[in-house]
């Protein structure tokens, strides 16, 4: 949820990974009701044409109009991203970052808010269409959705369901209008950050291209994306100025997905986060 709240108050999309069934599309749908904002749910698919997606040109009295698609939303969670064709991809790549789609080229906007949550099945690769690494760039977070502990599963069974439906989606309440949410995007914007902890955030993103298992290192869009986190994250905690715990905490989600590893690191079963780890602990911590 605070990684959710972190890519919302500084306009950064979220892609989500984990195996079916751990309510990735429940979190997704639970945070926009909390923060009263339009949801829409899109299932990806092989045969999905980004006309489905960012909407078409329909003949209405006679006259061409635009019907807008589903990306038109404040919330739209991209279910099984990688199961849909690049072309497809491309479309929604338009979206993430000019926040506008162009459809026979007549550029639409989206709203002032507007997040996507994609979602993906990291043990299920036959018929997927990987996403290249720069779309993964566009992503602020990637957050790995693991199984609960034995704990927090007993506690999911006790809780109301209508069959096999959650009941509880319906109790959740809006705590935060979009008017709101743009006065703390502002908050997040006026952070303050002191030149030790950006000299820090250049050396963890600049270390990251120096690994010999990293093949490709973070970009300078990943040193942008990490100081933004971070400034949320202050102020998640109710901070007015970043420290490098900030930055520390902030990390592995926005570095992971930005990391190729040289096929003889995955051979050993060496993963991002554990280059991520490498490089904070290589590097001192500014006091």
């Amino acid at each position: 949820m605070e990684d959710l709240l972190t890519a919302l108050l500084v306009g950064g999309h979220v892609l989500l990974e984990g195996v079916p069934g751990v309510a990735k599309t429940l979190l997704a749908n639970a945070t926009a009701r909390a923060l009263g904002l339009d949801f829409r749910r899109v299932q990806f698919t092989p045969d999905m044409l980004p006309s489905d997606l960012t909407g078409t040109m329909t003949l209405r009295a006679g006259e061409l109009v635009f019907r807008p698609g589903p990306v038109f939303t404040s919330v739209l969670l991209a279910d099984e991203i990688n199961r849909t064709p690049p072309k497809t991809q491309a479309a929604l790549l338009e979206a993430m970052q000019e926040s506008q789609v162009t459809i026979e080229g007549t550029p639409h906007a989206l709203g002032d808010i507007f997040i996507v949550i994609a979602t993906q099945n990291p043990i299920e690769y036959e018929g997927t269409y990987p996403l290249p690494e720069a779309q993964l760039d566009r992503f602020l977070l990637k957050v790995d959705v693991d199984y609960p502990d034995e704990e927090d599963e007993k506690t999911m069974l006790r809780l109301r369901h209508h069959g096999v439906a959650p009941a509880t989606l319906d109790d959740v309440e809006t705590v935060l209008d979009p008017r709101e949410l743009n006065e703390a995007r502002a908050d997040v914007d006026a952070t303050g950050v002191s030149d030790e902890v950006v000299e820090y955030v250049i050396a963890i993103v600049r270390r990251t291209r120096d690994l010999p298992s990293v093949e490709l290192g973070a970009s300078p869009r990943a040193a942008v994306h990490l100081l933004a986190a971070s400034k949320a994250r202050a102020r998640l905690a109710d901070r007015g100025f970043v420290t490098p715990d900030d930055v520390v905490e902030a990390a592995p989600a926005v570095l992971r997905h930005r990391l190729v590893l040289r096929p003889e690191a995955e051979l050993e079963r060496f993963q991002p986060d554990d280059a991520i780890r490498t490089v904070l602990q290589s590097l001192a911590v500014p006091r």
